[in-house]
């Protein structure tokens, strides 16, 4: 009888968790932490890293303020100072365990360009296979307000798409997701599993971050719960306010489970999860129908363009209200997509002034989302 299969999880690390309010790492909680990763790296099990804390730590050493998050300059300096740091400190950590840490920086366009998206798959593959633990950060240093991720648990989710991770898992402030704040006048419901995030469960985000050391919240939370279920992946939001988080989380499954969906394939995921694109196509009921039918965009079912995309790149479908139906790769540039909008297939030559392709955005190269 064959051994089960190991395991992949990637753990997200918040700065709220990881540098208490005097700027300084919360050395006592991270030793529990790294002892339970050690446990399942043990077991068999592949972990990666996915932490925050190089702006609040680099912030405290160079005497910033407002957690080193006042400006855009400051958090890059801020960075470049912590992640040293940072890097110091898991490494120290998981070398208690005898465990080789390998890091990670990621910007948003490493994992949104197709190519360097593979790069980093391929070096995941590759530290996993040595049983190395990656520690994956942003690189905030270099990274800017319109080209970032802007918080790590959509990266966490991201990261686990790359590495084909069986789950993913939020250490938080709290233990899950309510259907309204915890501390308000009435009581918020726990929620404790989740089929799909669908606007009913948009709703009850908060989007602030409560510590004010991190950038992210629960909207950030629930947004990298969509990338993991188009992934294939589960993710659960679980407290890291206890001592050994991941063991009591197995042991009490407190925590909001958020269901793996089918899994689209490698290219489709990889378009599920990006966060940017090149431009907008805006189409109508007739074509949104024939989208969810399993169809492909055509030229007659388009009511606007925006944008100077080329073919190849990543468009962004939507509905008549400005609602994401659908990513995928487009057919045609702007210039000649905007030349046979709304018209008919048989029309498409003669206006283009070559054979026509089949679709505007092909199914195979398209995701609902």
């Amino acid at each position: 009888m064959s051994a089960a299969k190991p395991d992949t999880i990637v753990v997200k690390v918040g700065s709220s968790l990881l540098v208490g309010e005097d700027g300084q790492p919360r050395r006592d909680w991270l030793k529990t932490l790294v002892s339970d990763i050690a446990k399942r790296h043990q077991a068999g099990d592949n972990v990666i890293i996915v932490s925050s804390g190089s702006i609040a730590l680099g912030a405290r050493k160079l005497g910033l303020d407002k957690g080193g998050r006042a400006s855009l300059a400051d958090a890059q300096a801020a960075a470049s100072v912590g992640q040293i740091a940072l890097s110091s400190l898991w490494s120290e950590l998981l070398g208690e365990h005898q465990l080789t840490a390998a890091q990670m920086l990621l910007t948003l366009d490493d994992m949104e360009d197709r190519k360097r998206y593979l790069n980093a798959t391929a070096t995941l593959e590759k530290l996993i296979e040595h049983r190395a633990v990656p520690v994956i950060n942003e690189n905030d240093s270099v990274a800017t307000d319109e080209i970032r991720f802007g918080d790590n648990d959509k990266l966490a989710a991201r990261v686990g798409q790359a590495a084909s991770a069986d789950r993913v898992l939020l250490l938080s402030d709290i233990d899950g997701l309510y259907d309204r704040r915890p501390d308000s006048q009435t009581n918020g419901q726990f929620i404790g599993v989740v089929e799909i995030v669908d606007d009913s469960i948009m709703a009850m985000a908060d989007g602030s971050s409560s510590s004010g050391l991190g950038s992210g919240g629960m909207t950030s939370k629930l947004e990298a719960a969509k990338i993991a279920n188009l992934a294939g992946i589960e993710l659960s939001i679980i407290s890291g306010r206890e001592e050994h988080p991941l063991e009591r989380y197995a042991l009490t499954n407190v925590g909001t489970l958020f269901k793996a969906g089918d899994g689209a394939n490698a290219r489709k995921a990889w378009l599920g999860g990006r966060l940017t694109s090149a431009g907008t196509i805006t189409i109508d009921g007739g074509a949104i129908a024939a989208l969810q039918s399993g169809g492909s965009l055509l030229a007659a079912g388009i009511t606007s363009i925006e944008g100077q995309f080329k073919r190849s790149d990543v468009v962004e479908i939507k509905d008549l209200d400005g609602q994401s139906i659908a990513r995928g790769l487009a057919e045609y540039d702007a210039l000649d997509c905007a030349k046979i909008i709304g018209r008919r297939s048989s029309e498409l030559e003669a206006l283009l002034g070559y054979a026509p392709r089949s679709a505007v955005v092909h199914r195979n190269q398209m995701v609902l989302v």
